[in-house]
């Protein structure tokens, strides 16, 4: 978690709380969805919590409904936007020390097949700080559990 401190100064924390010109394009009264500032994609969607997380390695077993809820909002947003393929998706979130912004986003990508290689790399499952959350979100944070070990 973090402290009064850093959420104060949290750029996505200001989003959650208003304070900011970003359009959000999905919320409710956990979550909200907004596009990358830096698309890494066609599309490219961020999903936040609006009660400030650090990051990936502070999840746990206790958050898997969270991540899918993160996870259906993504899909939300992409179908909102008539991406169909779903094969053509990454969901995903960056491993410190790679995080741009210190609150928990997840990624949400489309379609990958016309991602140019830098952001494949950036991005994808080839990268070895970026998490992608596949068809199941415990397989999630058994790969995020196992980043936090190596770490």
């Amino acid at each position: 978690m973090a402290s009064e401190e850093s959420e104060d100064c949290c750029s996505f924390c200001k989003i959650a709380n208003n304070e900011s010109d970003t359009e959000v394009l999905l919320s409710d009264d956990e979550l909200l969805c907004f596009r990358d500032v830096r698309p890494g994609a066609a599309h490219h969607y961020l999903i936040i919590t609006r009660r400030h997380i650090d990051d990936c390695k502070a999840l746990n077993g206790d958050h898997v409904g969270l991540v899918e809820r993160m996870k259906e909002m993504g899909r939300n947003i992409l179908a909102r936007n008539e991406v169909c393929d779903t094969k053509d998706v990454w969901f995903g979130f960056h491993i410190p020390p790679m995080v741009s912004v210190p609150h928990l986003h997840l990624h949400a990508l489309a379609p990958v097949s016309e991602m140019d290689l830098k952001s494949q790399l950036h991005y994808g499952p080839k990268s070895h700080w970026f998490i992608t959350v596949g068809p199941t979100c415990l397989n999630c944070a058994m790969k995020i559990h196992k980043m936090i070990i190596l770490l």
